[in-house]
């Protein structure tokens, strides 16, 4: 009896010494901390953009009745590669005569907004490269592209029926780059090729410069014409005879007395 107590106390200890032991051994294993993510790029609102910078009113209209401006917001917003804009002021489109934009249909008028937009974002120094990749593509596809060329540090836009240049940069910071030109993009895909030629810039007026009225003239042989002073009239000839008449008479007076 004291035998089988004796063992039962002996159990006991070892299954608390080991314990321990056992603890330690299940311990999970410590883990590295997860790096935090990326931070999401900076939203632009183009609709807040535009309304604000400007004048781009009628561009504004343009883009929000064709709803091209959810097709560039969500390439701003949703793609990796962002969005390049080129923003025609309001005066622009009040100078367009020929051609009219009033005869396009609404899918002309969408294609045309599309024509605007580049599916990259491209600051003014990645413009210099892009020239020698013309032509560039747009948002509108197919046949609608544009060429560009640096020229001095300006960037210089061509349409076929539209020439024209980055004047100013309204927005630049990746995914959203804006630019203002001075001209609607007009493309070959919906006005034709037929483009008509640009007026020659007009002479400038000719200036004549009166002659001096003292200078003496010169004649084909580069001598120097008589000077348009007046001759001394035939009166002031015979006051001249008269008075040495005279002094020739009061000397032969004089040696006569």
């Amino acid at each position: 009896m004291e035998l089988s107590m004796f063992f039962t106390v002996c159990s006991a200890l070892l299954l608390l010494s080991s314990s321990p032991a056992d603890a330690k051994t299940a311990s999970p294993p410590l883990l590295s901390p997860t790096p935090a993510p990326a931070p999401a790029p900076d939203f632009v609102n183009l609709t807040d953009l535009l309304t604000v910078a400007g004048p781009f009113h009628t561009f504004l209209s343009y883009l929000q009745s064709t709803k091209v401006i959810e097709t560039f917001q969500n390439q701003a917003n949703n793609t990796e590669e962002g969005v390049t804009i080129f923003v025609p002021k309001d005066s622009a489109f009040s100078a367009q005569k020929k051609p009219s934009l009033s005869n396009l249909t609404e899918d002309q008028l969408k294609s045309l907004m599309l024509f605007h937009g580049l599916p990259h974002y491209y600051s003014l120094a990645e413009f210099r490269n892009l020239s020698l990749q013309n032509p560039i593509s747009t948002l509108a596809g197919g046949q609608y592209s544009l060429n560009f060329t640096d020229v001095s540090g300006t960037i210089h836009i061509g349409s076929g029926w539209t020439n024209t240049k980055v004047s100013s940069s309204v927005h630049s910071s990746d995914p959203v780059a804006v630019y203002q030109v001075d001209r609607i993009l007009l493309p070959e895909a919906i006005f034709g090729t037929d483009i008509p030629p640009t007026p020659a810039p007009a002479p400038a007026p000719d200036i004549a410069i009166a002659p001096t009225a003292d200078a003496p003239s010169a004649d084909s042989d580069g001598k120097a014409a008589p000077s348009s002073q007046p001759k001394p009239s035939s009166s002031h000839r015979i006051i001249n005879w008269g008075i040495l008449i005279h002094v020739v008479l009061a000397i032969s007076c004089g040696f006569l007395f």
